[in-house]
């Protein structure tokens, strides 16, 4: 019997709205399971997942953010062999090519976790003024993130392009690859184990373009990561989301070398700079 997977929104594990599977298959066309093809009314229940659990997560201390990133991370180590299966098929790699992309995906997921209470700190500051005055800037997360997962690389971008979102403060609805959604779906076994609070992520499977094109135009979404469309959708998605002022991260052409040293690059877009004034002596 293969495995028919479910979605993830809010902490739990409902069938699509609609009812519609699409078979997965391997890079050699194998069929290899069933995942649920999602609908607009999933696109919108996981944004109201997505806003409900924003406000707990972002008031969360750094510190705490950091300890279940990281728990979600030897979550991710200690089912190494299955994700790395999971790598090879969808992406078509050899079994050691396929354990080290896996490896390579748990280190980063480390990275981002050892980010949560030290980008403040790199991208906040103490500004110089003419006054009597202390100016501090502080950034803070923007809010719900729609996150288009890469088509290819279905781990190591898949975590390169969610992890930045959430370890500043966002909730996250993730749109998975079409054609390689099993880590993802895999994924939010992972994160519903661990002690990352229901709603931060949520997961949806299916068409790229149904899904993308709802969240765009959605005035509850905050910004979007067009990591997973190709030009003439990235296009479209951005011009919906100009109407209600998303923030929109389209990378730029070669910029999917997830092997690469990430940088701030993917965290930063998504924050936004709060400024205070205070008197000096008061």
């Amino acid at each position: 019997m293969l495995k028919t997977y479910k979605l993830y929104i809010g902490g739990k594990f409902p069938r699509s709205e609609s009812g519609r599977v699409y078979e997965v298959t391997d890079a050699q066309g194998q069929w290899l399971a069933n995942a649920p093809l999602a609908s607009r009314k999933d696109a919108r229940d996981a944004v109201v997942a997505a806003r409900k659990a924003f406000a707990g997560w972002s008031g969360a201390t750094a510190y705490n953010r950091g300890q279940v990133l990281y728990r979600v991370a030897e979550m991710l180590e200690g089912r190494r062999e299955q994700f790395a299966a999971e790598v090879a098929a969808a992406d078509g790699l050899p079994a050691a090519k396929a354990r080290e992309v896996t490896d390579a995906a748990i280190d980063r997921w480390v990275w981002y976790a050892g980010w949560s209470d030290k980008v403040a700190q790199v991208v906040g500051g103490a500004n110089p003024v003419a006054g009597p005055f202390f100016n501090l800037s502080t950034p803070e997360p923007t809010g719900v993130v729609a996150v288009l997962a890469p088509r290819r690389s279905s781990l190591l971008g898949l975590v390169s392009v969610l992890a930045p979102v959430i370890v500043t403060g966002n909730t996250a609805v993730l749109v998975t690859s079409h054609t390689a959604p099993l880590p993802a779906l895999s994924l939010a076994e992972v994160l519903a184990t661990s002690d990352l609070p229901g709603g931060v992520v949520n997961i949806l499977s299916g068409d790229t373009a149904e899904l993308a094109r709802p969240l765009a135009a959605h005035r509850d979404v905050n910004a979007l990561d067009l990591a997973g469309a190709d030009g003439e959708l990235a296009a479209e998605l951005e011009a919906a989301a100009a109407e209600n002022l998303k923030r929109v991260l389209r990378p730029a052409p070669g910029a999917d070398d997830w092997s690469a040293d990430p940088g701030l690059a993917r965290m930063t877009p998504f924050l936004e700079t709060k400024t205070v004034w205070h008197p000096v002596g008061a």
